[in-house]
C-alpha cells in the first residue's frame, strides 16, 4: 500500500491542475443535482419486526380514512389571562381558524375543539387535532403557509396559538457551530504549522470534501429515506476528520522536506507513510459507522450510512486533492513566520517539546499514570448506571419554539400523560365476537394504574378491529408510562384467551420502549460486528495482538466515562446552566449507540495516528520505551491539534438550541476529549512501556499467514534506498578498501562534494589528499545536504547549469577529473 500511495502522491502532485480541475467540475456537478434534487429529510421512525410497528400497519391497512401514514400537527389555542375559549369572541375566532384549517392543501380531517371535548376543564386551553394525506416529508409548503398564517391570525385577536406534531416545520438551525468550529481549527492550525499556508491547505481540502459529501447526501434524500439529523451528523465527522487526515499528511510532507527531499519527493513519502495511516483509520471509522446499519432502525442506518460516506470522502480527498494542493504551494508551505522562539527552537532540534517531555515522564511512572487515569475515568462513568433512555419529543425542543410552547401549554391544560397517548389495537379477526373483545379491552385498559381516561371504541368498515385511545396520568418519558405499557401488552395473552383477539399497543411511548429493547438486543451483535472488524484492521496495520487488544478496552473506557458524563448533566442536572440546558430528562435512545459507533471509529484514529509512529521507530531498531518518546516526538503535537480540532467543531453544537444537538455535541466532544488526552496520551503510552517487547508480539504462523500492508512505509524505505544507489553509485578511491564506510541505514547515499579545488586536491601525497577530501565531505541525510537550506543549495547549484554537474553523479565526475589518484 505504501509504495502505490508513494506513486499516488508524486503523480497528483505533477499533475495537480488537471486534479484541481477535475474535483472542482464534480463539486460543481454535485452542486447542480443538490440544487434540482426534490427530495426531504424524515424525523419518523421504523421498527420492523417490533409490535407497534405491526399496529401502524395494520391502522394504515384498516384505516385508510384515518391516514394512519399521514403527518399530524395539533394546533393548541389558549385564551389570554383571565379569559376563557369558550367564551363567544374567542369561540368564534377559534372556529374561523378551525375552518382555515380545514382548507389548507393535502388536509385529510381537522377535528373541531369543541365538539369533540378537546377542551380543558378550565376552559382556557384548548387543541384540533389536523390529520394530512401525505407523509411528514411530503406536506407542502403552501401546507406550512397555512399553518404559520393560523399563528399570525390567532396571535392578532389575542390567543396563543402553538404548534406541535410532525407535520410542523423546524426552525432552520444556526450555522454558528460549523462557523466556530472553523475559526478554532484556523486558529490551531496557525499555531501548529506557524504558516498561514500551511494552516489553510486543511481547512480548503476539508471544506471541499464536506460540501462534496453533503450535497451528496441532499441528493440521495430524492432516492431513500434519510434520517433529518444525518446531514448534521455527517456535516460534524466530515469536517472533523478531513481537517485531522490533512492534517497528519500536511505535517508529514513538512517533516520530508526538512529532511532535504523535493517537494515531489517529499508529497509521494508524506502519502505513502502519514498516507497509509489515514487508509488504515478512515477504514475504523467507516466500518464503525456503517456498522449501525445491523440494528434494524432506519433512521440509525441513514445517519451511520451518510457519516460513513462524508469520512470516505474525506479520505479520497486526502489521497488525492491534498497532494495536488501541496503542489501548488510548493516551498511555501515551509514559511514559519508566525512561529514563536520555542517553536522556531524545536524546528532546529534544540530541546524537547512538551509531549516528548510529557512521554518520558509516563514512562517513569507508568503504574502511577495508569492507576490514576483509570480510576478517574472510573468515577466519571458512575453516573451512567442511572442511564435512562427516550426518545425526542417536544419537551426536547428549543425553549421558545412553537412545539415546545405547544408542549407545554397542553401538558398543563390536559396533564402530563396527554402528549403521550398510547393507541390500543384489538385485532379482532380471528374472534367470533368482535365487539365483545373491544368492551372487555376497554375494560380492562380502565382498571389500570396510571390511566387517566380511555376513549371507546372505533372500528373499521369490517367490524374486525378496533381502535382504543389510552391517555396516560404520568409523562410520555417517564418510567410509570413505560411500566404501563407493559402492563397492557401482558394482558394481551389473557384476552387471546377469552376472545380469540389479539392485543396491540403503538403510539410514541410504545414505539420509545420498543425502540429500547430493539437496541438492547442490537448492542452485542453491533459491539461484535464493530469490534471484531476493527481489531482485524488494526492486527494488520501493528502486526500485535496486544496493542488492538488494548485499544479496544481503552475504547471502553472513553465510552462509559462520555455516558456518565451525560447523565450527571442531561439527567442530574449539573452544570445545566453552563451548558443551556433548561430542562432535565432522559437521553435520547439513539444517542448511546450512536456514540459508540462514532467514538470508536475515531478512538481508532488516534491510536492509528499515534501508534503507527511508535512501530515506525520500533521496526527501525529503537527500544521499546524509546520507540514510545521518539512516537511523540514526532505525533503528540499533531494528535493534540487533531484532537482540539475535533473537540471545537464538536463543541461549537452546544450552541444549538435543540436539547438532542446539545447532547450529540456534548457527548462526541467529551468523548474526544477522554480517548485522546487520557486514554491515547496517558493510559496507552503507559500500558506499552509496561509490557515493553511484549506490546509487538505476534505468533509466527499468524505473521506468515498475515499479508504486510507496510503502514509505517518500511518496504518503500527500503525500495527507495535501493533506487537512489543504483542510481548514484559511490566513488571508488584508490587504496580506499571496500565497504570501509558502510554507514548506518540513514546515511548509506553516496556523498555531495562541493568546494574542492584542483590545488587543494593535489597538494600533497595521495593519503594525505585523501584526508583532505574526506575531511571537507559534509555530513548527509538519504545523499543530501540535509535540511531546507540544502535543499535550496542543491535548486540554486542546478539553476546556475544546464548540465548534470550539479547532481551527485555529475559532481563526482567533476571531482574525478581533478583529483591526482583518480583511475
Amino acid at each position: 500500500m505504501a509504495t502505490f500511495l508513494y506513486r499516488l502522491g508524486r503523480l497528483t502532485f505533477r499533475r495537480r491542475r488537471l486534479v484541481l480541475m477535475l474535483w472542482i467540475v464534480v463539486l460543481a456537478a454535485i452542486g447542480i443535482g443538490a440544487m434540482s434534487s426534490t427530495g426531504t429529510t424524515s424525523e419518523g421512525l421504523s421498527l420492523p419486526g417490533t409490535q407497534s410497528q405491526k399496529a401502524i400497519d395494520l391502522l394504515q391497512k384498516e384505516f385508510p380514512q384515518a391516514s394512519a401514514s399521514g403527518a399530524t400537527a395539533q394546533v393548541v389555542f389558549e385564551a389570554p389571562g383571565g379569559q376563557k375559549l369558550t367564551s363567544g369572541a374567542h369561540k368564534t375566532e377559534v372556529q374561523a381558524l378551525v375552518a382555515k384549517l380545514e382548507k389548507s392543501p393535502q388536509v385529510s380531517s381537522v377535528s373541531d375543539p369543541f365538539t369533540n371535548g378537546q377542551v380543558s376543564k378550565s376552559g382556557t386551553i384548548a387543541y384540533t387535532q389536523v390529520t394530512y394525506k401525505v407523509a411528514q416529508a411530503d406536506v407542502s409548503a403552501a401546507a406550512h403557509g397555512v399553518q404559520t398564517d393560523v399563528v399570525a391570525q390567532g396571535e392578532k385577536t389575542g390567543l396563543t396559538v402553538s404548534m406541535g406534531g410532525n407535520a410542523v416545520q423546524d426552525k432552520a438551525s444556526s450555522k454558528l457551530a460549523e462557523l466556530l468550529g472553523l475559526a478554532v481549527a484556523a486558529v490551531v492550525l496557525v499555531i501548529t504549522f506557524g504558516s498561514l499556508i500551511a494552516a489553510g491547505l486543511p481547512l480548503l481540502t476539508a471544506i471541499m470534501g464536506v460540501g462534496a459529501a453533503v450535497l451528496s447526501i441532499t441528493i440521495a434524500t430524492q432516492f431513500w429515506d434519510m434520517a433529518s439529523t444525518a446531514s448534521t451528523l455527517a456535516l460534524m465527522l466530515g469536517l472533523a476528520v478531513a481537517i485531522d487526515y490533512a492534517l497528519f499528511i500536511v505535517s508529514r510532507y513538512r517533516n520530508e522536506i526538512q529532511d532535504g527531499h523535493e517537494p515531489e519527493e517529499a508529497a509521494g513519502r508524506a502519502l505513502g507513510t502519514a498516507g497509509s495511516a489515514v487508509v488504515f483509520a478512515g477504514l475504523t471509522v467507516i466500518v464503525a459507522l456503517s456498522g449501525l446499519s445491523v440494528i434494524g432502525i432506519a433512521s440509525l442506518t441513514s445517519m451511520g450510512l451518510a457519516s460513513a460516506f462524508a469520512v470516505a470522502v474525506a479520505v479520497v480527498i486526502a489521497l488525492t486533492l491534498l497532494p495536488a494542493v501541496l503542489g501548488f504551494a510548493g516551498m511555501r508551505i515551509m514559511k514559519g513566520k508566525l512561529l514563536s522562539r520555542r517553536m522556531k527552537a524545536l524546528e532546529r532540534g534544540e530541546g524537547d517539546g512538551m509531549g516528548v517531555r510529557w512521554a518520558q515522564f509516563v514512562t517513569r511512572n507508568p503504574v502511577k499514570v495508569l492507576a490514576v487515569s483509570v480510576v478517574g475515568l472510573a468515577l466519571l462513568a458512575l453516573p451512567a448506571m442511572s442511564l435512562r433512555l427516550a426518545l425526542p419529543d417536544g419537551s426536547m425542543k428549543p425553549p421558545g419554539s412553537t412545539q415546545r410552547v405547544s408542549y407545554d401549554t397542553l401538558s398543563e391544560g390536559f396533564g402530563p400523560g396527554f402528549n403521550g397517548p398510547l393507541t390500543v389495537v384489538v385485532d379482532a379477526r380471528g374472534s367470533d365476537d368482535p365487539k365483545a373483545a373491544a368492551k372487555q379491552a376497554t375494560t380492562m385498559l380502565g382498571k389500570l394504574d396510571d390511566i387517566a381516561s380511555v376513549r371507546g371504541a372505533a372500528f373499521n368498515e369490517a367490524g374486525d378491529v378496533a381502535l382504543i385511545g389510552a391517555i396516560p396520568q404520568s409523562a410520555p418519558s417517564s418510567q410509570a408510562t413505560k411500566d404501563l405499557v407493559t402492563d397492557i401488552r401482558d394482558q394481551s395473552a389473557a384476552l387471546r384467551q377469552d376472545t380469540g383477539a389479539d392485543l396491540m399497543v403503538t403510539g410514541f411511548t410504545a414505539v420509545n420502549v420498543d425502540v429500547s429493547t430493539k437496541l438492547g438486543q442490537a448492542l452485542l451483535p453491533y459491539l461484535s460486528i464493530v469490534v471484531g472488524m476493527a481489531l482485524i484492521l488494526l492486527l494488520l496495520v501493528f502486526r500485535s495482538i496486544l496493542v488492538p487488544l488494548k485499544a479496544a478496552l481503552g475504547f471502553l473506557l472513553s465510552v462509559v466515562a462520555t455516558l456518565g458524563l451525560l447523565v450527571a448533566v442531561f439527567q442530574w442536572g449539573w452544570l445545566k446552566d453552563v451548558f443551556g440546558i433548561d430542562q432535565t430528562g432522559p437521553i435520547v435512545s439513539l444517542l448511546p449507540i450512536l456514540l459508540i459507533g462514532v467514538v470508536f471509529g475515531l478512538a481508532m484514529d488516534y491510536e492509528v495516528f499515534l501508534v503507527t509512529r511508535m512501530r515506525e521507530e520500533y521496526v527501525h531498531g529503537a527500544e521499546p520505551t524509546k520507540a514510545i518518546v521518539q512516537g511523540f516526538r514526532h505525533s503528540a503535537r499533531v494528535v493534540t491539534a487533531a484532537a482540539v480540532i475535533m473537540i471545537s467543531v464538536f463543541s461549537g453544537f452546544l450552541l444549538d438550541d435543540a436539547a438532542l444537538i446539545k447532547s450529540i455535541g456534548l457527548g462526541l466532544a467529551s468523548a474526544v476529549f477522554f480517548d485522546a488526552f487520557v486514554v491515547r496520551m496517558t493510559i496507552v503510552p503507559a500500558v506499552m512501556a509496561l509490557m515493553g517487547h511484549r506490546a509487538w508480539a505476534l505468533p509466527r504462523w499468524l505473521d506468515r499467514a498475515m499479508p504486510n500492508v507496510d503502514v509505517e512505509g518500511e518496504k518503500l524505505r527500503h525500495a527507495l534506498a535501493a533506487e537512489q544507489a543504483s542510481t548514484s553509485p559511490e566513488p571508488a578511491f584508490a587504496g580506499v578498501a571496500a565497504g570501509g564506510q558502510a554507514g548506518s541505514e540513514s546515511h548509506s547515499a553516496p556523498p555531495v562534494f562541493s568546494g574542492l579545488n584542483a590545488s587543494e586536491a593535489g597538494s600533497g601525497s595521495a593519503d594525505t589528499d585523501r584526508a583532505a577530501v574526506t575531511s571537507r565531505l559534509p555530513r548527509l541525510h538519504h545523499g543530501r545536504v540535509g535540511g531546507v537550506s540544502g535543499l535550496r543549495q542543491r535548486r540554486a547549484r542546478n539553476a546556475d547549469t544546464n548540465d548534470t554537474t550539479g547532481s551527485p553523479t555529475g559532481m563526482v565526475s567533476k571531482l574525478r577529473k581533478k583529483l591526482p589518484w583518480k583511475n
